[in-house]
């Protein structure tokens, strides 16, 4: 009888997928310590005048964002490979393709306000469904085994990331020195339902003049069922490219949240959702506190 022959390939395959899931967990686990700090301190380095920052917390809406704005602004069809080379986050910015006026770039960033941020579009989306999703998300890349009841706790208590709490996220931003001209507040809820206002007042906001038409068919090129099989075609990071691309849904937490996880959520970003304009669902919405801050 012959030997069985393995196929070298197919080990090589195997250890390098191996090497790659330790080295993301152990990024993932030295992104929520204190040796984060100086390695932002390099990365927020050498931005330009014109430089503009898409900011929001994690799961929040800015991945479909991107892919609609880099068509917008560049005329050319969006790609998983091009738009993240191309409108590319803080630790590649060096990269990024002057799209803006005066060779402006457009910067993702996911940190809380920081004084290099000079002209900010601030994406935000309801606490209940962002924490719903980057429980999905955390899960799906094994840095989460515990239920949602474990991760909502973590959650309110800003354990789960390297960006701090929802709540102290938003706040940063909203009560930042740009409030007012250098900072625009973009709803996901609010893009998601009216895509073609909403993306109309993003390129107000950045200078940009472009026909009606150019808005609307990258909307239409970028709907979610079409995301999908971009993100499929790319080469670029495979460990996360099935989740990248979700539902984007509104609201998708009023079948999902247990009374119990509401309860807690809500009454840990209550005050900064009633100040966005979400109603909250529990008896907390009751809580003259509350009702306070929504004024």
């Amino acid at each position: 009888m012959e030997p069985v022959r393995v196929n070298g390939n197919q080990n090589n395959g195997s250890r390098k997928r191996g090497v790659e899931y330790v080295y993301r967990r152990l990024r993932n686990a030295l992104s929520k310590t204190s040796l984060r700090v100086p390695l932002m301190w390099f990365y927020h380095r050498n931005f330009q005048s014109g430089d503009v920052f898409l900011a929001c917390y994690p799961r929040s809406g800015s991945t479909w964002a991107r892919f609609v704005l880099y068509e917008i602004l560049t005329g050319q069809e969006s790609t998983f490979d091009a738009v993240n080379r191309e409108l590319n986050g803080i630790k590649q910015h060096k990269l990024c393709r002057p799209v803006l006026p005066q060779g402006g770039r457009l910067i993702g960033t996911h940190e809380p306000f920081r004084r290099e941020y000079r002209r900010v579009i601030y994406m935000v989306r309801d606490a209940r469904d962002v924490m719903l999703s980057e429980h999905a998300f955390l899960k799906a890349l094994d840095y989460y085994s515990e239920d949602l009841d474990s991760f909502a706790q973590s959650f309110v208590r800003g354990n789960v990331n390297g960006f701090g709490s929802w709540q102290e996220h938003v706040t940063s931003f909203l009560d930042s020195p740009l409030a007012g001209d250098d900072l625009l507040v973009v709803q996901f809820k609010e893009l998601r339902q009216d895509p073609e206002i909403g993306f109309s007042r993003i390129l107000d906001f950045l200078k940009v003049k472009v026909d009606r038409e150019v808005v609307r068919r990258a909307i239409a090129n970028n709907a979610l069922e079409k995301m999908q099989p971009k993100v499929d075609g790319s080469n670029r990071m495979p460990w996360r490219k099935d989740r990248v691309v979700r539902s984007g849904s509104v609201e998708g937490w009023r079948s999902k949240l247990s009374p119990s996880q509401l309860e807690l959520i809500e009454r840990h970003c209550g005050e900064v959702m009633l100040r966005l304009g979400y109603p909250l669902s529990t008896d907390s919405v009751e809580d003259s506190d509350l009702q306070s801050a929504a004024h």
